[in-house]
């Protein structure tokens, strides 16, 4: 999976590419620990994203509550593989998704 950052002011903007799953959630988690004190806002681009399994939907619960007490977290650009895993697990009813 490849992480690419974008700082623009206070919203972190990040952009996922490839399978989030139990090998790379720590990686993103990681990122996610370092990134997410300075930003009031995340925005999550998951146009490139392919797989995501519970070890990623794990990591995104994880930074939506901590971004719950901030500017929020939406996910935009949302496949209809990772679609359907939002829907079959109801990560869509608690996930900001566009």
């Amino acid at each position: 999976m490849t992480i690419t950052k974008n700082q623009n002011g206070s919203t972190l903007e990040i952009a996922l590419e490839g399978r989030l799953d139990t090998m790379t959630a720590p990686e993103l988690e990681a990122e996610l620990n370092r990134s997410l004190p300075s930003a009031d806002s995340l925005v999550m681009d998951f146009a490139k994203l392919d797989y995501i399994s519970s070890a990623g939907l794990r990591v995104l619960l994880s930074a939506h509550k901590v971004m719950n007490t901030k500017g929020g977290m939406k996910i935009k650009n949302v496949n209809d593989v990772v679609q359907e895993v939002f829907d079959v697990t109801g990560f869509v009813d608690i996930l900001n998704i566009e």
